[in-house]
């Protein structure tokens, strides 16, 4: 009798467990403007499962890339922020409307490269933090994207050259930065690039070598003009909310996954750079570096606008200071 006693009291406590279980396990839809096949939703997926498994399923993640949700990329950290989304992922240079100081890593030539990409996330660290949680949300990762370069139907083989284009840009600082080089820019969502290309409203693009394969730009452009003039960051964020709401061991478990994932993806991140550029030549696309003429024409007019976006945004300047301090610039 005790033996089926006991039996009944272990079935009768796994019954409770796993009604707890059940009870306070959530879904959390997580929009990105990304398509399906790039690398970061890649990176969000891999993030989703290991936090299912982690959690055991206490906390589901489905991933709707292609702002499936109806979410342009601009309009996630108010869209996160509001809870009408619990999680997303979203470059951070495109809320620089809403927060101007998220603009401070897209400045034309301040972060070049992927070793100063990780100078820069680790000085940005404790900062960004607090601007997400004022913005009613906890940054979970960060991962960059390549660099920016200019692709066009055209070699940028002069400054001249740039008089001629109608270029896409992501974000205010992309668009300053063309039109002072004489471009007529146009800040498209991600979404609208294609259609645009196809319909002639824009000849070229600012983007990175993951969008550009993503965007199948060798059926309208011919060159990749290798200018690496800006550094794109995405942000994982989840609502604070929606996080307050889980149990301090979840919350403990996701915040490993998402430390111990993040170097993971940078490391992605750099590996995804180096296979697209071989995918746009493998479809005809010519890959090159402009002459040293207009990269040091670029260069010239881009560096002004770091002591004019300090001053125009003052949040921004312990943030610059240290950086360019630390990356000897």
């Amino acid at each position: 009798m005790k033996v089926i006693k006991r039996l009944s009291i272990a079935l009768a406590m796994a019954t409770v467990s796993v009604a707890q279980t059940q009870a306070f396990a959530v879904d959390w839809d997580f929009a990105t403007a990304n398509s399906p096949g790039n690398y970061q939703t890649k990176i969000d997926e891999q993030f989703a499962a290991e936090v299912a498994a982690a959690t055991h399923d206490a906390v589901k993640i489905a991933v709707h890339p292609g702002g499936q949700l109806g979410f342009k990329g601009p309009e996630m950290l108010a869209a996160v922020r509001d809870g009408l989304v619990p999680i997303g992922s979203f470059q951070m240079t495109q809320q620089s409307g809403l927060v101007p100081v998220m603009g401070a890593s897209s400045l034309p030539y301040v972060v070049s490269g992927f070793d100063e990409m990780k100078v820069f996330r680790t000085v940005s660290k404790g900062f960004y933090d607090d601007v997400f949680k004022h913005y009613n949300q906890k940054l979970l990762f960060v991962v960059p994207w390549p660099s920016q370069n200019v692709f066009s139907k055209v070699e940028l083989s002069s400054a001249d050259i740039f008089r001629t284009m109608k270029i896409r840009t992501t974000d205010r600082a992309g668009s300053d930065f063309f039109r002072s080089l004489g471009a007529s820019p146009a800040q498209i969502p991600w979404g609208e690039v294609v259609p645009a290309l196809a319909t002639g409203v824009i000849d070229s693009v600012s983007t990175s070598t993951s969008s550009a394969v993503d965007g199948q730009f060798w059926e309208f452009l011919n060159y990749c003009n290798v200018v690496n003039w800006q550094t794109n960051f995405e942000v994982v964020t989840v609502n604070l909310d929606v996080w307050n709401d889980l149990s301090t061991e979840d919350q403990k478990r996701i915040e490993d996954i998402a430390t111990r994932l993040e170097p993971v993806f940078w490391d992605m991140a750099k590996a995804e750079d180096s296979k697209n550029i071989e995918t746009l030549k493998s479809h005809g696309m010519h890959v090159m570096a402009p002459p040293s003429t207009v990269l040091d024409f670029m260069a010239a007019k881009g560096k002004p606008t770091w002591s004019a976006f300090q001053q125009s945004v003052p949040a921004s300047q312990p943030l610059l200071k240290q950086y360019l301090t630390d990356v000897g610039k």
